[in-house]
């Protein structure tokens, strides 16, 4: 392998990351919602991974991390918008490991203090994920924790492919997946798992779209990062795996603004009290704005990914 090849995980290898993490994350329902729900002219099937451990669907690449290193004393450590960080605090809890976030001070509340509450040494560090990765970088190197990327290691996105793989068990027809993207470790790990089998579609809010602007660039670019869904999406900068996989594997590209996230979020609310974090709309949100278009026979899935936040804000 040279200099400049990123090694991406195989579907070989989002299987062996689902034997091994087996018994220690929940295999997460897929509903089935017939068409007219939401305003989309289409039925769909939703994985509703936002009742994973934790919240959200991150508990599934951090323990593939985990279970694959020797932690060292010193524990574990995390940059995160929030729901990597609380996946790591599941995980070392679970494990038996002392647990260090870093979380830009834009992080939600209810985050935080979900963080705090269970134990969490936190540090509130920067303006978006970019600084308190930095941060977080010096901090394992200073205490010789083991450091966890949200995104960007091989054995978080072949956990998070792991999402695709029950789906892929649950619905055996599905031809479309739709999934959000920030940093593009679920997407990137689905497709990876699929392997041009099933249309991958990943969707971005229009405050952080990374793998949009990397694909008008050709290459991944750094962006300014903004919106309601910026604490889940709003990495800055796709991944380098997920920039790999994407350059073979992720048929399409939507972006959505926030306004329909918004929307879409709240149509979850009304019709089945689901309640979801922004970033987990983004999806649906494509749907709704006929952002993607499924076809009249097509069967297209939809991932809720994260229900870290604030019933408080829906209606």
């Amino acid at each position: 392998m040279t200099a400049t090849e990123v090694p991406v995980p195989t579907p070989d290898d989002v299987a062996a990351a689902a034997d091994r993490i087996h018994g220690h994350v929940r295999r997460t329902p897929l509903i089935e919602v017939a068409a007219g729900a939401f305003g989309v002219d289409a039925p769909l099937a939703l994985k509703l991974e936002l009742l994973q451990h934790s919240g959200s669907f991150k508990p599934r690449g951090v323990f593939n991390r985990v279970l694959t290193q020797d932690v060292p004393a010193a524990g574990l450590v995390i940059a995160s918008g929030g729901n990597a960080a609380l996946a790591l605090l599941h995980v070392g809890r679970r494990l038996g490991h002392a647990v260090e976030v870093f979380v830009p001070e834009t992080a939600p509340a209810v985050k935080i203090a979900r963080l705090r509450h269970r134990g969490a040494r936190v540090h509130q560090v920067g303006r978006d994920f970019a600084q308190a990765a930095v941060a977080s970088e010096r901090g394992a190197a200073e205490t010789g924790a083991l450091l966890v990327h949200a995104y960007d290691q091989l054995e978080v996105v072949a956990g998070q492919g792991t999402v695709g793989l029950e789906l892929d068990e649950q619905c055996p027809d599905v031809d479309t997946v739709l999934v959000a993207c920030g940093g593009g470790g679920l997407v990137g790990g689905m497709a990876a798992w699929f392997d041009r089998r099933v249309r991958v579609v990943a969707v971005e809010a229009s405050g952080s779209p990374t793998l949009a602007a990397a694909r008008s660039a050709g290459e991944r670019v750094t962006i300014s990062v903004g919106g309601v869904a910026a604490d889940a999406l709003g990495a800055g900068r796709i991944g380098a795996i997920a920039w790999e996989i994407a350059q073979r594997a992720i048929d399409e590209v939507v972006v959505v603004p926030g306004e329909a996230i918004l929307d879409a979020r709240q149509r979850l609310w009304d019709e089945l009290r689901i309640c979801a974090e922004p970033g987990a709309a983004a999806p649906l949100a494509a749907l709704v704005t006929g952002g993607y278009v499924p076809a009249a026979t097509e069967r297209v899935a939809v991932v809720v990914c994260g229900g870290n936040s604030d019933p408080a804000t829906l209606s």
